[in-house]
């Protein structure tokens, strides 16, 4: 009887304890080197309900650093194009379907105990005004890192078989793997500290995300 009772009580702790660190440590700094100087670059972060995305301008640099995707269907040579959006996430959670409605319990227990981890990219075009779109000024020593980061992240730039969800979208095989303890949101932070960008310690939320940027990173809606 009692080590049910222990059994039961630890299963609640945990989704406490892991909604508790998703508070907290996202306002403790995490390692990273500095490369901080002169804004050079900026990059944008956009928040959906569960995950955030990075903005990458579309320049000739990022263009020709990015330039399998325009082969992969990707336009990031249209004249109207103006960013790039590069997001991470579960390979059968990410690419279950084009609306959070449509996405199945087994994608969710899949992604939440362990799976493969896929790459999106899309092109965008300018931008209004959004609630959920922050940018950040970057050094150039920090955007270089960045854009090095983003690419070292794809185990193949060649695309999935996945008609994508806008038409302009693809998807790519990604390193690493994907879990409750690192999403895309713990992934996003490991991206922006290795780049030199402060940000939280452990940021598996989007909650997680907007904390660290609004305590901790230099950042404008």
């Amino acid at each position: 009887m009692r080590r049910a009772l222990r059994l039961a009580l630890l299963t609640l702790a945990l989704p406490v304890l892991y909604l508790l660190a998703s508070v907290l440590l996202p306002l403790i700094p995490g390692p990273g080197p500095d490369l901080s100087g002169p804004p050079a670059h900026t990059i944008g972060l956009l928040q959906g309900p569960i995950h955030t995305d990075i903005l990458f301008p579309l320049t000739p640099e990022t263009r020709a650093r990015f330039a399998f995707a325009e082969a992969a269907g990707v336009p990031l040579n249209h004249p109207d194009a103006r960013w790039l959006l590069l997001g991470r996430g579960s390979s059968a959670f990410y690419t279950t379907a084009g609306t959070y409605a449509d996405i199945t319990a087994g994608a969710v227990l899949t992604a939440a105990t362990g799976d493969d981890a896929v790459i999106r990219l899309d092109a965008l075009g300018p931008l209004p005004p959004l609630e959920n779109l922050r940018f950040l000024r970057l050094s150039e020593a920090q955007f270089q890192a960045l854009l090095a980061q983003a690419t070292a992240a794809f185990a193949s730039e060649t695309k999935l078989d996945h008609p994508g969800f806008t038409g302009t979208d693809a998807f790519f095989p990604a390193h690493g793997h994907f879990s409750a303890l690192r999403t895309c949101n713990v992934w996003l932070g490991e991206t922006l500290r290795a780049a030199g960008i402060r940000f939280g310690l452990w940021t598996p939320a989007n909650w997680s995300v907007a904390l660290s940027l609004d305590y901790l990173t230099g950042q404008s809606g």
